[in-house]
């Protein structure tokens, strides 16, 4: 059942078999006069569509004093332009029966609308109207304000690896903008400027700079259509300045301890990894796998399965611009220390590096990433966010159809190569999250 389920997932990712699974051909792209990126895939298969708009704008574009203003236009983007009122973005979507979300990451600011195939106009002059004539209008910035504020706290009460992670993050980078916490600075959220406000917005939402991705019961010419009537006309205004700074090579592991209200201690242990469009990438996403994708991963098995040293463990690495982290994060169990937990992980690194992987381990992971990949696939959803995702951060949306012979690539020896190669300690940043200590 494993095998067929592989090659199944093969065969839709690569485009072979039946006219129902999809090709890079089936991918039409076209770039309007301003610069605006398009990618449209057809599919017939429920009369539904959805709309993804990438634009390249993150925490990473930020400087200090302006912290988390990417992460505020998420929020500002649903509050009025010229044409729709505060809130009324989601009131129209929803009386068309449609449905939206939005992210930030250190890189980019992304907006998916879901909508039946009848509102494919709408959601244009929705979206071109917020792009060309956003209300920036000072009430509703500081009413925004106010959100952002609270969520910030909320989060940092409610979530230990945000705790943790911000702490790290903020050590592992010397001089990247990495090292800003997506969400922002509390004092910079608290001082930002309407001139602030309005200068970014002018600088980072210009059409050139973004990627639109839109998929389902639509037609590239519909799409062409309404691209050319609502999107054309909003006038570029040039790229934003280029990231000009390279964090230095780490020479010498860093640590950093902090306290909170927590039965255990958390320890994440973070190394330095390459951006994502680098050739190293498919060995690390497998690496990520190999650690704890499963019960029978390394660290899952040995920490959590095997033992009670954790009572959790994720490993994390995201697809980036610039160099960046490849996170392990445990919850210790029980009766368990920082050293202890941070030693465990360690050793099984260390086993890694010394003895690599079997074949056998590596094809179960290499199966794994491909199953995942065919799931994502089956819905338009799916389609969509992969296309996007491939064509912003590897360079070509084909690189979707080539992700599963370039997993299937990774040898062995690759893997004990970049375990060696980047999972090493001066490479490394270690955070403990410990227990308030007691009076």
């Amino acid at each position: 059942m494993q095998i067929r389920k592989l090659l199944l997932g093969a065969a839709l990712l690569m485009g072979y078999g039946s006219s129902a699974q999809t090709s890079p051909e089936d991918v039409k792209t076209f770039t309007l006069g301003n610069g605006m990126k398009f990618l449209v895939l057809e599919d017939h298969s429920i009369p539904n569509a959805n709309m993804y708009l990438f634009w390249k704008v993150g925490s990473r574009n930020e400087v200090h004093g302006i912290t988390g203003l990417s992460h505020f236009f998420e929020h500002m983007m649903f509050n009025g332009s010229k044409n729709y009122g505060p809130k009324q973005f989601d009131r129209v979507m929803e009386a068309s029966g449609g449905s939206n979300n939005a992210y930030t990451t250190e890189n980019v600011t992304v907006y998916t609308d879901w909508f039946q195939k009848d509102a494919l106009e709408t959601i244009f002059k929705l979206e071109s109207d917020r792009i060309a004539s956003l209300t920036i209008d000072p009430k509703m910035v500081d009413s925004e304000r106010g959100v952002v504020l609270s969520e910030r706290s909320t989060g940092l009460e409610n979530s230990n690896y945000r705790v943790i992670g911000e702490l790290v993050q903020s050590v592992a980078f010397q001089e990247h903008p990495y090292m800003f916490p997506v969400i922002g600075f509390e004092s910079d959220i608290k001082s930002w400027t309407q001139q602030d406000l309005e200068n970014y917005f002018k600088t980072y939402y210009s059409p050139n700079n973004a990627t639109v991705v839109i998929v389902g019961d639509i037609t590239v010419d519909q799409v062409r259509k309404l691209a050319e009537q609502y999107m054309a006309p909003i006038p570029a205004r040039g790229l934003p300045p280029k990231i000009r700074t390279i964090e230095p090579e780490q020479n010498g592991e860093r640590r950093a301890t902090t306290y909170k209200d927590i039965s255990t201690p958390n320890v994440l242990l973070a190394y330095h990894i390459p951006q994502a469009s680098h050739q190293d990438y498919y060995a690390l996403d497998l690496f990520s796998s190999l650690l704890t994708s499963g019960n029978s991963s390394r660290l899952t098995k040995a920490l959590v399965m095997d033992s009670t040293i954790a009572s959790q463990v994720y490993t994390f690495m995201e697809a980036s611009f610039d160099p960046n982290l490849f996170s392990i994060y445990g919850i210790a169990g029980d009766g368990i220390s920082a050293p202890e937990l941070e030693k465990a992980i360690l050793a099984q690194i260390d086993l890694l590096i010394k003895n690599g992987v079997t074949e056998t381990e590596l094809q179960k992971v290499k199966n794994q990433k491909l199953v995942e990949l065919y799931h994502t696939l089956e819905t338009i959803n799916g389609k969509a966010n992969n296309l996007g995702k491939y064509d912003v951060f590897f360079g070509d949306y084909r690189k979707m159809f080539e992700a599963p012979a370039l997993y299937q690539k990774v040898t062995t020896e690759d893997v004990k190569r970049i375990a060696a190669t980047y999972f090493k300690e001066r490479n490394r940043t270690v955070g403990y999250l410990l227990p308030e200590k007691k009076d």
